[in-house]
């Protein structure tokens, strides 16, 4: 994949496809379950974790990206803050990381066109560049007159 020095470098600058996202996937759920006994041991009652994995394994077994994946990652990460210990908390969060691997990557359609919150509102090169007005104004951006200006 050639660029050339004018290019800006942007994450996420290559395609995957919906196979190649469950491979990675498998990935993060198989090494999730690895450590989640340190959880459940932990901490038996909460079944938090064990659903982050369950909607892992439900993704890469075919099911789409789905609210229940986006749900369940984030009832694990807070599962993980209540955690006694620092390697429970990992494992809990190692869970939570697996339910929400569907969403590492947009998988975009060529029938989709950009919302509005998508677009950008003016070119970088006009020097007037804002982030989209979903994101928080906790981000950089650059207005001409902001301090940091995009990469």
């Amino acid at each position: 994949m050639g660029m050339t020095s004018s290019a800006p470098v942007v994450s996420g600058d290559f395609d995957l496809t919906m196979d190649e996202l469950r491979v990675v996937a498998r990935y993060v759920v198989q090494h999730a379950e690895d450590v989640l006994p340190v959880f459940e041991q932990a901490v038996p009652d909460d079944p938090r974790p064990r659903a982050a994995i369950d909607a892992a394994w439900a993704f890469i077994d075919g099911a789409g990206r789905a609210r229940r994946q986006r749900v369940t990652s984030l009832d694990a990460h807070r599962a993980a803050r209540s955690a006694p210990s620092e390697s429970a908390r990992l494992a809990a969060r190692a869970a939570g990381d697996a339910a929400s691997a569907a969403y590492l990557h947009p998988i975009a359609r060529p029938t989709r066109s950009a919302t509005s919150s998508e677009r950008p509102r003016a070119s970088r090169a006009s020097g007037s560049w804002r982030p989209a007005a979903t994101r928080r104004s906790a981000t950089p951006c650059w207005n001409g007159r902001a301090s940091v200006r995009p990469r």
